[in-house]
């Protein structure tokens, strides 16, 4: 009797050890589901992008389609992975917000992300891919009155920013005496400043080049001057390591194969590594 007892218990024991064992997998699986494993069963890599920022990341209003430098780069990566890549609007006032969810919307975020501290305190950034920093566009022909941050922190110059990204924070600490201009959709800025509806737009020596080139009414007076110097990196939660390791290492390998160099050339960018 006793040994019927004792073979029950062990049963007992044994079942409730096999059903914490699934349990462990399956949270595991769970905490897993964004690891290459995971993105090759999808069979596709899903990138967070503004699609606001010519030539980085740009999402045609007709067609729906992405294209630019950024959209380029995560495409190799997807490439890489082996499979195909699919981009998801974010914008650059919800960008960490969008980054942080649970569960998370996409894998990575790309575009003329800045690699800085404080994104980095929270959320883990790639190794850069693009130099940057901040410069200005305004009209060519008040090119020469605005050299230096003096000549733009009056009260009669008129500075257009987008919300919610670096350029805001730049222009809100940098030129307190300006007027500043809040506008919505940062690809508008441009002809914004051309028509005479802002005097100058905070921008980057990644964004400046192409607008200066677009429209001849542009200029980018500082462009070889840049107020700040920095690099552009791809933005990911700090539980992907394997995707962090796999991004850079695609990174690495495009400076090495010349693919990095041949991408700036395309773009009409500066090529700094």
């Amino acid at each position: 009797m006793k040994s019927k007892h004792l073979l029950a218990a062990l049963v007992l024991i044994l079942c409730a050890a096999s059903t914490i064992i699934c349990c462990t997998k399956d949270s595991d699986n769970t905490a897993d589901d964004n690891t290459l494993d995971a993105i090759r069963r999808r069979g596709t890599l899903i990138i967070g992008t503004t699609g606001d920022y010519r030539p980085l990341s740009y999402r045609e209003p007709t067609t729906g389609e992405y294209w630019g430098f950024g959209i380029e780069v995560a495409q190799k990566i997807a490439e890489n992975i082996g499979v195909k890549a699919t981009f998801v609007p974010t914008s650059w006032p919800t960008l960490t917000e969008d980054v942080l969810k649970e569960p998370a919307i996409f894998d990575f975020a790309i575009g003329g992300i800045t690699i800085t501290d404080a994104r980095k305190s929270q959320m883990d950034m790639s190794d850069g891919y693009l130099r940057n920093g901040k410069t200005i566009l305004c009209r060519k022909e008040d090119a020469q009155k605005y050299q230096t941050l003096d000549d733009l922190n009056r009260p009669e110059v008129r500075v257009m920013i987008n919300p919610g990204g670096l350029n805001e924070k730049f222009a809100r600490a940098n030129l307190p005496n300006a007027q500043l201009i809040v506008y919505d959709k940062n690809e508008e800025i441009p002809s914004q400043v051309a028509e005479g509806n802002a005097d100058v737009m905070i921008t980057e020596i990644t964004e400046a080049p192409y607008y200066i080139k677009t429209d001849p009414r542009l200029a980018a007076p500082l462009l070889n001057a840049p107020f700040t110097h920095g690099e552009i990196g791809i933005l990911m939660q700090k539980n992907k390591p394997e995707l962090l390791a796999k991004v850079n290492a695609v990174i690495l390998q495009m400076k090495q194969d010349g693919t990095l160099k041949q991408l700036h050339e395309k773009f009409g960018l500066v090529y700094g590594y």
